[in-house]
């Protein structure tokens, strides 16, 4: 795709965010995009096939949108694995109480395997955070066992939330849940000792996970067994951690 076709999606798609964010999906039909845009509703199929495929890229963009606010958030805040979820579940639940059109068009009207790239590196971003937390011995249970307690945790608490009047939402219930919920995941300081074998496990596997994700030379250098190896010792591994 060229510049200028790129350019003008762009545009066509920042004006269906404006109708998203002040009506709702009902409000983004193709007729009302295509005249507020200033295109012809031809010129629109073009561009997204259809409706469905004008919401499936809106959901992109939501998105970006999160991913970008939530890096520049996290950049400002100290260097804790664990201090960072807290702080992730906060913007999570921010960003959806503030953009609650696009977050039940990202989050409510998810299909198994169509999810957009940028939902796949907002789900990465927490794996790493979570990573992270095994790395430095924070965390009880697994990396990917963990991803999921958070991730529909997080989810269920915004969009309960968001169903709610504005006047009537305690935001202490999200506070509660995220306590409860990542107090449930992660220990209170690092492991000092070899008594805790779990969290040491763990921690063993996130390293293995990040040597074998930070590419091929990274991965020769700090994985010195072949990949039948590695596999037999993750496996072990996590199994040690329970």
């Amino acid at each position: 795709m060229d510049e200028g076709r790129r350019a003008a999606r762009r545009q066509v798609l920042q004006v269906a965010a404006k109708l998203l964010e002040e009506g709702g999906s009902e409000a983004v039909s193709t007729r009302a995009v295509a005249a507020a845009a200033g295109i012809t509703a031809p010129a629109l199929y073009r561009m997204f096939d259809d409706k469905d495929g004008l919401l499936a890229e809106l959901a992109a963009y939501g998105f970006e949108m999160y991913l970008a606010e939530k890096r520049e958030a996290l950049a400002l805040t100290p260097d804790d694995p664990v201090a960072d979820l807290y702080r992730g579940w906060d913007l999570h639940v921010d960003f959806g109480l503030r953009h609650p059109a696009f977050y039940v068009l990202m989050y409510g009207t998810v299909r198994p395997g169509r999810r957009p790239p940028a939902a796949d590196e907002a789900h990465a971003l927490l794996v790493r955070l979570l990573g992270r937390a095994a790395e430095a011995g924070r965390l009880r249970v697994p990396v990917e066992q963990a991803t999921r307690v958070i991730h529909a945790a997080t989810t269920g608490a915004t969009l309960a939330l968001i169903g709610e009047e504005p006047s009537e939402r305690d935001l202490t219930t999200s506070t509660r849940l995220r306590d409860a919920v990542i107090a449930s995941v992660t220990t209170d300081s690092p492991t000092s000792s070899g008594s805790d074998l779990a969290s040491r496990a763990l921690s063993l596997d996130a390293v293995l996970e990040t040597a074998l994700t930070a590419g091929p030379s990274a991965a020769g250098a700090g994985v010195p067994l072949r990949e039948t190896e590695t596999a037999l010792l993750r496996e072990w591994l996590q199994q040690l951690a329970g």
